[in-house]
């Protein structure tokens, strides 16, 4: 029989005076879905995984395999010294740099004053009279930065909102403080030795000669501490490895590099849509990553509400991945009630806040009729939805807010949709689960 929806309230009326049970079907979007993300790895994938690193040292290889590995065609060479120079901070109203044995500050004219050991309070808006930049150098004990020790000198500029604090000292002596912060001071020697010259390869090749400053204290370069960074066995990786670079065609690589592969590096092009193709920067194996504990991570489970908040996506009801050669996602089409979009695999990670892009979006999907359905009490009920990269799938109800029962196991076409029946005799609630976790409940209500 076929009724128009102005006619259901009195057909109800009419089957309750009859004593048929009417059971309602109400739609509520998204309501018996569930994505489930997982994935492998930890940081952008291309060159040097730093745990694969520690894998490979343990097994026995020297640095210079180990980088052989990553770097693929490249080769070690030794590179004289030079300073560089590392921003501490950025237009700030005002800073103290103190040392405690003697030291000086010369002006832009090349006047230099002594400084008694203490503290210098710099103020923006009181360094009128003096010409900047400012070079503090050291005398007898290192220089130290609102409390922060630092090897080498610190140079003041003024920018339009404060003042700019950068800290300028040998290759090496700035090495001392990047290593340690990012690869553990404890790891094998040799691990800590290939990152010491992927440090330096990567400082070297991404200089700024024509800028205020070479490179960022943090992961926008390499995470750098000063002095309270530096570890023994750090300082004699660096000493032991001194001058020496990646290599390719005769100038030093851009040695990228990154915690946890899951299992294999991708390469710069796949990892950074639109970039050129850097020939040492390919995907390679990388079977000792697994000592990693974010060799493999998830899942995680998540609503439609959930993500579509974080993607600023109304009524989402699909995420669909592209993969590239390396297995990592390169695009998630968004697929939602009023249209689909794609977004590139990095933008979906950073809104979602994921490990990597090498990951996997698994669903259960079961739908909840549209409309107002209506169905006799013990009668056949279709229920439909679909699974994605998840096995065995089972159907569960609960009755009147009871525990939840397995009513049979899902069997799921290839195209990943699926069809049940069910006879509810009283208000139930289905969801679909699997040992990952349980997909959300759609309600028949008994009227």
């Amino acid at each position: 029989m076929v009724c128009s929806s102005d006619n259901l309230p009195r057909l109800r009326r009419l089957l309750l005076a009859l004593g048929v049970v009417v059971l309602s079907l109400p739609a509520q979007a998204g309501a018996g879905t569930l994505f489930m993300i997982d994935g492998r790895g930890w940081g952008h994938g291309v060159g040097m995984s730093q745990y694969g690193a520690r894998g490979y040292a343990e097994a026995g290889w020297g640095y210079q395999r180990i980088l052989a590995h990553y770097y693929r065609g490249t080769e070690l060479r030794i590179v004289p010294s030079r300073p560089v120079r590392v921003l501490l901070a950025e237009r700030v109203a005002a800073v103290q740099i103190s040392s405690t044995k003697p030291f000086k500050v010369v002006d832009a004219r090349g006047k230099a004053r002594k400084l008694k050991p203490g503290t210098q309070n710099l103020v923006a808006a009181k360094l009128k009279e003096l010409r900047l930049p400012l070079r503090y150098v050291a005398g007898g004990a290192p220089l130290a930065l609102d409390g922060t020790a630092y090897r080498g000198a610190l140079l003041v500029h003024r920018q339009a909102g404060g003042l700019t604090i950068v800290n300028r000292l040998p290759l090496d002596r700035y090495l001392r403080g990047v290593v340690p912060w990012e690869m553990p001071d404890d790891w094998h020697r040799e691990a800590l030795r290939a990152q010491s010259v992927v440090a330096r390869s990567y400082a070297l090749a991404t200089l700024k000669p024509g800028a205020l400053f070479d490179l960022y204290a943090d992961t926008r370069n390499q995470v750098y501490g000063g002095i309270p960074a530096e570890a023994a066995s750090t300082n004699r990786a660096i000493g032991s490895t001194a001058g020496r670079v990646v290599s390719w065609n005769g100038h030093v690589a851009t040695t990228f590099y990154h915690s946890t592969s899951g299992g294999r590096t991708v390469s710069n092009e796949e990892a950074w849509p639109g970039a050129t193709p850097v020939p040492y920067l390919v995907s390679v194996s990388d079977p000792y990553d697994g000592l990693s504990k974010l060799h493999r991570w998830g899942p995680f489970r998540w609503t439609p509400d959930n993500v579509g908040r974080k993607l600023g996506v109304g009524g989402l009801r699909d995420l669909v991945v592209s993969r590239g050669p390396s297995g990592r996602a390169t695009e998630v089409t968004i697929k939602g009630h009023s249209g689909s979009r794609t977004l590139l695999a990095q933008d979906f990670r950073r809104a979602l806040d994921l490990r990597s892009t090498w990951f996997a979006v698994r669903v259960l999907n079961l739908e909840q009729p549209r409309g107002r359905a209506l169905a006799v009490a013990g009668q056949p009920v279709v229920l439909k939805g679909f699974v994605r990269g998840l096995g065995k799938v089972r159907l569960e109800q609960q009755v009147n807010g009871g525990t939840w029962t397995t009513v049979r196991r899902v069997r799921v076409r290839p195209d990943g949709r699926f069809t049940v029946k069910v006879s509810p005799k009283r208000a139930t609630s289905y969801r679909l689960a699997t040992r990952l976790g349980a997909g959300g409940a759609v309600t028949v209500n008994a009227h």
